[in-house]
């Protein structure tokens, strides 16, 4: 039995969820590999916010320290942010060692090329944690629909504009009331922006789109609405006729130009993503062979994040690891 080092940027919500899941699931991880899993290295701001896990040896501000232990295998990389995430991600990649990526701004931005650059150096870079959280669409299209084109991609990717718009229906807040509840929750951030307007949803919607087909819409040809403009009294009128206003990111080709959008869209009892509520996400695929196929599960949130981390750690060890021969 051999070990298998990690180390993980970051260690916020997801960082935390990834060094949690790695502990609880110790026995299974090596049912599955074969290889104990240990985290070797913590690369973080500020030490001394960590200073109650009483492991000091385990803590660095100094990126470089992974980069030049040649023990460590792979990063897990839960880091806000294009930088400095992008260049630790493109270092790691040239030193050799596999990444395993949560950042969906990062990635929307420099996916393509960070994939072109893990191809480049022989190793393999994760980012199914990108998307849905915890939702398996990245491997559902990579590994299960090989056969079918995809011609359609509809989805609610956040979690907090979602919990919103729930809650507005449901309980008869306005919108700002439900922000505030969403934020004492701790499901919408101090500064909620990113989600209520929509850009979210586009960094996600963009690294569909390049691992759908293999390229990105023009973003400034990309319609992106937010829902703060919603009222109570429009939800409740809705909902009167059995509809309900859901924030859609939709993706499809158009006489082979890509199209995308997001927006509130008014849905109906019979649409797969009608029932979809609180801070779910989904994501409904249409594919040339097998039709609609729905995949539904929660967006976001440490363990969510931190299993699509690992399930995507599994998939790059099992591709990699050189078999031992037979004696």
């Amino acid at each position: 039995m051999g070990k298998i080092n990690i180390a993980l940027l970051g260690f916020g919500t997801v960082g935390k969820g990834v060094y949690q899941t790695i502990h609880t699931h110790q026995h299974h991880l090596l049912e599955l590999l074969g290889d104990h899993v240990e985290v070797s290295k913590i690369v973080v701001e500020n030490i001394d916010k960590h200073s109650r896990y009483n492991k000091e040896e385990l803590f660095t501000t100094h990126f470089q320290k992974v980069l030049d232990d040649p023990d460590i295998d792979v990063i897990f990389e839960a880091i806000v942010g294009i930088e400095p995430a992008v260049t630790y991600v493109k270092n790691a990649l040239k030193s050799g060692k596999h990444v395993i990526t949560a950042n969906k701004e990062m990635f929307a931005f420099h996916g393509k090329e960070l994939k072109n650059m893990a191809d480049k150096h022989n190793v393999k870079i994760g980012f199914e944690a990108t998307t849905g959280g915890g939702i398996p669409v990245m491997q559902t299209i990579e590994h299960l629909l090989q056969t079918n084109y995809i011609t359609k991609t509809t989805a609610i990717l956040n979690g907090t504009s979602n919990y919103i718009l729930t809650e507005m229906r449901l309980h008869g807040l306005s919108f700002s009331e439900a922000l505030i509840q969403a934020k004492k929750l701790g499901i919408a951030e101090a500064d909620p922006t990113n989600d209520i307007e929509g850009y979210d949803a586009f960094y996600k919607l963009m690294i569909l789109s390049d691992h759908i087909f293999g390229e990105q819409p023009c973003w400034q040809s990309v319609k992106r609405q937010g829902i703060s403009h919603l009222t109570q009294e429009q939800i409740k009128e809705w909902d009167t006729c059995n509809q309900r206003i859901k924030s859609i990111a939709t993706l499809y080709l158009n006489n082979n130009k890509i199209e995308a959008s997001i927006e509130p869209l008014i849905l109906n009892e019979n649409d797969p993503l009608f029932a979809i509520e609180g801070v779910e996400n989904a994501i409904t695929l249409e594919g040339s062979i097998v039709g609609k196929i729905t995949l539904s599960g929660p967006g976001a949130g440490a363990l969510p994040t931190a299993s699509a981390m690992i399930e995507d750690f599994r998939l790059i060890y099992s591709l990699t690891r050189t078999p031992v021969e037979s004696v």
